[in-house]
Order: structure tokens, then sequence, then C-alpha cells
């Protein structure tokens, strides 16, 4: 089970915010412009690790992961982590600029 730990908190962390594109302006729902906001900001992140794991500044231990790499030593877990996290928060940002935008039109 440990080997899935990672995994299955970036799972938890996409199944709880979830619910979240229904409140907000849809961030699955415009899938070009998602692209463009994480795509960039990940590679350079994937880029930065692939750095620092070469130059030995930090790993990963493998109880915790699933020991699938996507190259430059990079575990799949730590790829999604980049690409789920910011995912998870432009729901968050979306879903609470449009509850926000409704209580201010309530004044």
């Amino acid at each position: 089970m440990d080997h899935w730990q990672y995994l299955i908190v970036l799972g938890a962390c996409l199944l709880i915010t979830a619910p979240l594109e229904f409140l907000g302006a849809g961030v699955y729902r415009q899938p070009v412009r998602l692209l463009l906001s994480v795509g960039p900001v990940a590679a350079v992140f994937v880029m930065w690790d692939a750095i620092a794991i070469a130059g030995q500044v930090w790993s990963y231990n493998p109880r915790y992961i699933s020991g699938v790499d996507v190259g430059f030593s990079i575990p799949l877990e730590e790829l999604l982590f980049f690409i789920v996290i910011p995912i998870c928060g432009l729901l968050t940002y979306s879903a609470v600029s449009t509850i926000l935008g409704a209580l201010r039109g309530r004044r």
C-alpha cells in the first residue's frame, strides 16, 4: 500500500476539488486554456526537478512511489503533482471567484 500513497493523495485532491467544476467558469470545460496555464509552469518545474535529481539535491523514497519513471529519474507521481495540484488550485480559484461575485451581486 505504501507504494501508492503519493498517487492516492493526488487522486484524493482531484476527487475533492472535482465538484468545484460546477461552481465556477469550468476549468475542465476550457481545455486549451487549462493547457496554456498549467503546461508551461509544469514544464519549468519538471526541468527543475530533473536538474535537482541529477545534482543529487533531492531524491524520492522508493517506499512511497510506484517506481514508474517518466525519464531523468523523475517519478510518475512527481510529474502528476505538477499537473494535478495546479488544476486543483484553478478549480478552487474559479469557484471562489464565482461565489464571491455572486455575493457581491446581492449587495
